[in-house]
């Protein structure tokens, strides 16, 4: 987007990030709260540019992004915020958590705020929390690669590993599910999966394991749906993997499983360096 010279501008890129696994972790603390669990940054993500002004818009469409109004409330800018996307809204791939992540790593550059990375992420996950729709995906977004959240929270609170690997990813979508219906409701089951899950995978920490403990999850967890539940199968039929991208009627493959078994899948990669700068004219 063309600014007239002379007014502040920068703009962030922040990776999609599909959540194969995850536990819920309220805290009365939001820098505390979150998840654990494990899930792949993308390629595919969202690119944010801040100016000075008021609104937000995604796609070119006038939206109401709760968390993003609190990160600019935060940081004590008037900001004008515009996003775009390739990834589809609502379906499992974190564009919440990355337009706020990328609105807080723009508007510190664009406005001088002179916050640290930490700082800026940290605003970021408690903004997602508190509005209810996510608990994990800003810290594993800021991170990058295949992050997994061994402890709940933001940078003060919060551990991260990861796996070392940058397999190809191909994902197909059939719609929504509201990860604020999802998360306001009883977790207990959905937690405990989500532990069982973690467990598995630090105990055999390698992509194989990631997808098979993320297909397991979402059925223990009472999340599939009967499209996902079909493609899925398809993938394993055709002799590849692939699980439910959580939360979202998405499902997602490593390597080729999906056109191996007949859909038309979008592809990307893994992205690796997390949510960043990407320009910046004072």
């Amino acid at each position: 987007m063309e600014q007239p010279a002379g007014r502040p501008t920068a703009t962030a890129f922040v990776p999609g990030h599909v959540t194969g696994f995850f536990s819920a972790h309220p805290d009365p603390d939001p820098g505390a709260a979150g998840s654990r669990g494990a899930g792949i940054a993308l390629s595919d993500g969202v690119t944010i540019t801040v100016t000075p002004g008021s609104g937000t818009r995604l796609n070119g469409e006038a939206v109401d992004i709760a968390p993003v109004e609190t990160v600019v409330d935060r940081l004590g800018v008037a900001a004008s915020v515009d996003a775009e996307t390739p990834l589809p809204i609502g379906a499992g791939f974190g564009v919440s958590g990355a337009v706020a992540l990328g609105t807080a790593l723009a508007a510190n550059a664009a406005f001088d705020c002179g916050k640290t990375e930490n700082e800026l992420v940290e605003v970021a996950h408690c903004a997602e929390v508190e509005a209810g729709t996510g608990l994990g995906d800003v810290v594993a977004q800021a991170r990058g690669g295949l992050p997994i959240r061994l402890e709940p929270g933001g940078p003060r609170h919060g551990a991260l590993d990861g796996l070392p690997a940058r397999p190809r990813v191909e994902y197909v979508t059939f719609g929504e599910l509201s990860t604020e219906t999802v998360l306001s409701g009883d977790t207990d089951r959905l937690s405990a999966a989500g532990e069982d899950a973690l467990d598995e995978l630090l105990a055999e920490p390698t992509v194989d394991q990631f997808i098979n403990t993320s297909r397991e999850f979402a059925a223990d967890a009472g999340l599939l749906t009967d499209d996902v539940s079909e493609a899925i199968s398809a993938v394993e039929t055709a002799g590849g993997q692939a699980a439910m991208a959580m939360l979202g009627r998405t499902v997602f493959a490593i390597g080729t499983g999906l056109s191996d078994a007949g859909y038309e899948p979008s592809v990307c990669r893994v992205d690796t360096a997390g949510g960043r700068l990407a320009d910046c004219d004072e």
